[in-house]
């Protein structure tokens, strides 16, 4: 860099020095900043990190490290601003087939109770930065179809899974898809070739859906908040038969649940509302005893968000959700409420002062191998195969395949693995799989309350139990029957491993802790250390759980 030149600068400032300068004060000195900016400053790469954005004029430089003098520091720089692209499109399927979500369903769908939708969010930071967030009305993304999008998306757009987000609703009302939940119904020819052509439409429906948020990118600014719902109910330390007994005699719900409403607003330069992103930790299964297709409750608080901001796109994420009910629920109109409930906690957020995000976007991606502890032999296989249920249709397809000559998988060895880091401070963590609650807890206490993380993310292949929930076992404990893998009981230590590859994304997307000091390194001091298993919240013992009609 020549002596002179301008170069952008963001730097992390405490809430003193957020404080408006008085009137009448020199702007050119900004001496409020001053005592807080280090004598030398490193050219951290080119990222911008922090809050505040600025400009600093460099009049020499030495050592990797530039000499700031005659400085200037002013936030708000309105050529640093995000970009933003939103898409949707309508994936109700025409043709009646088998639903996902409840393996208690003893037919195909009846008919169409409301819509559903594929919506594409891309966002843009001025360094070029780029995120695609996809989120469906779909029980979940098979891992076929989360690599066919990823690597179609690669090709097209030049965009890598540690950018591209995929977030499953989970609506127990949606369509089952090909090669998901393939032992749950009894499905003959007919059923699955009408699966295969809506899982072929679908996933060019997603891609184009994609391509046009791609496309559409315009100036925007990014906000984030978080609101409240009280509905989640943890469905392990909780009988729902019994919760309007419970209530009445003054008795709190036991076990943890997360009440936390996560909220990105997306708005255009003149303020106006374009996107919100939000989510919730429940399973979306209120209507449970439908034939019809239907988000569900996240369903009835996007249609609601978008009904009173007009122009807006409002975007539904499942959180930490796999132990978790919403209740009450049963019917089409506890439905409606629950969906209000979650769309006046948005609303909440979106109303109260929301934090700012400057523009910066960083993203992390890491497949971690998950092993099986214990798998099922000839004789087990056989035993479960006389039944007539889904577990029967499971173990009989496995006893086939092992008399084929075929050897079992050990382990799934691409469980997925992602953070993104919004501004300086927003982490945005996702995880594939039914996620018990646990882990969004252990996250917002290793890494602020403000942490965020999107269970059911990119590719939905099992339950994934915490040590917790592995040690008291039962059906949030793996369910892989129901997901057709060739196991009974994960590895242990699956949190340790889970958690470990967090903490490298998060190490790797968040601003080194070296910005904080007045003297800069471009090198600062690395730190090893062993990741620290820190235990799950303890809830009362409790003896698993009898196997649900819901998944």
């Amino acid at each position: 860099m020549q002596a002179g030149a301008l170069f952008p600068l963001i730097l992390p400032l405490s809430p003193r020095e957020r404080e408006p300068f008085p009137p009448g004060r020199d702007d050119s000195l900004r001496v409020g900043l001053l005592p807080a900016l280090p004598t030398a400053l490193p050219l951290p790469k080119g990222e911008g990190r922090g809050e505040g954005e600025g400009i600093i004029r460099a009049n020499s430089s030495s050592d990797g490290f530039l000499v700031a003098a005659n400085t200037t520091v002013a936030a708000g720089n309105a050529s640093a601003t995000w970009k933003y692209g939103v898409a949707q499109a309508k994936i109700t399927p025409t043709n009646l087939f088998w639903m996902g979500g409840f393996a208690a369903r003893k037919h195909p769908a009846t008919g169409t109770l409301d819509d559903l939708y594929v919506k594409a969010l891309a966002i843009e930071a001025p360094d070029g930065g780029v995120g695609l967030l996809v989120t469906a009305d779909l029980v979940g993304i098979p891992k076929w179809l989360y690599d066919h999008l990823s690597a179609e998306l690669q090709r097209r757009h030049h965009l890598d899974r540690s950018r591209i987000r995929f977030a499953s609703s989970h609506t127990h009302s949606g369509p089952v898809l090909t090669d998901a939940l393939r032992d749950i119904y009894p499905l003959d020819d007919p059923q699955r070739s009408l699966i295969a052509e809506y899982s072929r439409w679908l996933e060019a429906t997603m891609l184009d859906t994609a391509a046009k948020a791609l496309a559409s990118r315009s100036p925007a600014t990014l906000w984030a908040g978080e609101g409240k719902a009280t509905f989640a109910y943890n469905r392990r330390t909780n009988d729902e038969s019994k919760r309007a007994e419970m209530l009445q005699r003054g008795e709190a719900p036991k076990g943890p649940s997360d009440f936390t409403v996560p909220v990105l607003a997306v708005r255009s330069p003149d303020g106006q509302l374009r996107t919100v992103v939000f989510g919730y930790a429940a399973h979306t299964s209120a209507l449970n005893d439908n034939y019809r297709w239907s988000a569900d409750y996240a369903g009835v608080a996007q249609r609601a968000l978008e009904s009173r901001h007009p122009g807006a796109a409002a975007m539904f994420f499942q959180g930490c959700g796999s132990d978790q009910s919403a209740v009450p629920r049963g019917s089409v109109e506890l439905c409606q409420a629950l969906g209000e409930n979650l769309a006046a906690g948005v609303e909440s957020a979106l109303a109260g002062p929301m934090r700012p995000v400057s523009p910066s976007f960083r993203a992390g991606f890491e497949f971690v191998s998950l092993d099986f502890e214990a798998q099922p032999n000839k004789a087990e296989l056989e035993t479960i195969g006389q039944g007539t249920d889904y577990r029967a249709r499971w173990a009989r397809r496995l006893s086939a395949e092992l008399a084929a000559g075929k050897v079992f998988e050990r382990r799934y060895a691409e469980y997925p693995v992602q953070v993104w880091r919004l501004g300086t401070n927003q982490l945005w963590i996702a995880l594939g799989g039914e996620v018990c609650v646990d882990y969004a807890l252990r996250f917002k206490r290793e890494f602020g309350p403000s942490t965020w993380v999107t269970g059911y993310a990119n590719d939905v292949m099992a339950y994934i139990p915490s040590r917790r929930l592995w040690e008291e076992g039962g059906y949030q404990a793996g369910a892989f029957d129901v997901y057709g893998l060739p196991a009974s009981r994960w590895c242990p230590d699956i949190e340790s491993r889970i958690t470990a590859a967090v903490e490298r994304l998060v190490k790797h997307v968040r601003p080194r802790d070296a910005l904080k000091s007045v003297v800069i390194t471009l090198k600062p001091k690395t730190e090893s250390r062993k990741p620290k298993e820190i235990r799950s919240p303890k809830s009362e013992k409790v003896q698993p759980p009898a196997r649900p009609s819901d998944f």
